[in-house]
């Protein structure tokens, strides 16, 4: 029985080991195979063919991540609901349940952005 379990450790210990160095020797390998020959021109931040003017920290609209958010909060709701959707039949009532409470939180938390005016798009 000891066995077993020393030989499950050392396969994931095995599987460990090959997923840091296989990314590690990769890295390593195209570092010495690939050609540097830095110059000015390379060296040069690239925007769009277009020589950077100004600074390159920009500050931005606190609203493009409130966007960002809801869209991760809804993306990862089609996730939960995705599942649940296909196995409908075999989940029974309570699941039913569950259902409706996670959507109407999701719900009162957009009504909730709604009000407070997050959904709008205009200048601060």
């Amino acid at each position: 029985m000891t066995e077993s379990f020393s030989n499950q450790y050392l396969i994931v210990t095995l599987f460990i080991i090959v997923g840091i160095a296989l990314p590690v020797v990769a890295l390593t390998v195209g570092r010495f195979l690939r050609p540097s020959r830095p110059y000015d021109a390379k060296l040069t931040t690239y925007e769009s063919g277009n020589d950077p003017v100004g600074e390159s920290h920009v500050r931005f609209n606190v609203r493009y991540y409130l966007y960002a958010l809801m869209f991760v909060i809804f993306d990862v709701e089609t996730v939960f609901i995705y599942p649940w959707a296909v196995a409908y039949k075999s989940l029974g009532l309570f699941a039913f349940v569950e259902m409706i409470i996670f959507i109407g939180l999701l719900a009162v938390g957009l009504i909730y952005a709604w009000r407070k005016k997050v959904l709008t798009w205009t200048s601060l």
